[in-house]
């Protein structure tokens, strides 16, 4: 089943960033084959981050749930979540970023 995360970060969440990007980024690459596509978000090009957005393929709310609650960037009281079931617009197109 495919999720989509919307995190949004509180102005601390910034320190966390600089604290545990490397740990964050072994996260991700540890879970590519769940978390297909993960990034940061601002409010604009150059502009500092305010949240993230990750896609998953996974196989229940649950495992989905664990992959952010155990991620190094999680941090209930500088980052908050919403969690989302999404379905691709035009399934048979495959996209590449």
């Amino acid at each position: 089943m495919r999720y989509v995360a919307i995190f949004d970060d509180a102005p601390a969440m910034l320190a966390v960033r600089r604290e545990r990007e490397a740990l964050h980024l072994e996260y991700l690459r540890t879970h590519r084959s769940e978390i297909l596509i993960g990034g940061g978000l601002r409010e604009e090009a150059g502009g500092a981050f305010v949240g993230g957005l990750w896609v998953f393929e996974v196989e229940s709310k649950e495992r989905a749930v664990a992959l952010i609650e155990n991620d190094p960037y999680f941090v209930p009281t500088c980052r908050t979540y919403r969690l989302l079931v999404w379905g691709k617009a035009l399934p048979e197109l495959a996209v590449e970023l």
